[in-house]
């Protein structure tokens, strides 16, 4: 099995600590912008090629599709719960836009310059009050807690969002950055 991706990516993070909880054998392959754009019809990572026995073989090109299929595998449900699922969407979305404005910001294209990327910044914001509204009380320990975690872990690391005035998501961070699958896998251990 190779997944493939850039250990700073917070999807392929998702995706590498899933199979690492999961004892599931994988190969890494780091893969940039020209490379995914050749291997995938998506152009972004990461992505899973899975061979398997008896002909079984898997190609996956979305990190929600690979998580599913890492949970599936061990018999478990990704994200059952409707509501566990609709804030692990949240974050996502939170998270491609930050991304997003992250890669403009640095072709020069700026959220008060263009008014397109002000509103992803908008996003961004409203999506943090209203996860920070529902973590208070949630679990943090399913992939939508993960999710989050790996999503703000790359976003302090890119210097992009500070946790400080979101008490609720800095406990789910902290909580998840005791897990030492977690921690072994932080952005900044990227060589």
């Amino acid at each position: 099995m190779k997944l493939f991706g850039s250990q700073t990516s917070p999807y392929f993070r998702h995706c590498r600590v899933a199979l690492m909880q999961q004892d599931m054998a994988f190969e890494f392959v780091e893969t940039d912008y020209a490379a995914s754009a050749r291997q995938s019809p998506t152009r972004r990572v990461p992505f899973l090629e899975h061979e398997g026995s008896g002909g079984d073989a898997v190609r996956l090109t979305d990190s929600t599709s690979i998580l599913r299929w890492i949970r599936e595998r061990d018999g478990r449900t990704f994200l059952a719960d409707p509501t566990a699922f609709d804030r692990y969407l949240m974050v996502n979305t939170a998270m491609d836009a930050t991304v997003n404005l992250f890669l403009l910001e640095r072709d020069g294209l700026r959220p008060d310059e263009v008014p397109y990327l002000a509103r992803q910044r908008d996003r961004v914001d409203s999506s943090l009050a209203e996860l920070e509204r529902q973590f208070t009380d949630a679990p943090h320990a399913d992939d939508d807690g993960l999710r989050l975690a790996c999503f703000l872990s790359w976003a302090a690391f890119r210097n992009r969002i500070r946790t400080g005035s979101y008490p609720a998501l800095e406990r789910v961070v902290e909580a998840w950055d005791a897990d030492p699958t977690f921690a072994g896998t932080h952005p900044s251990q990227a060589g």
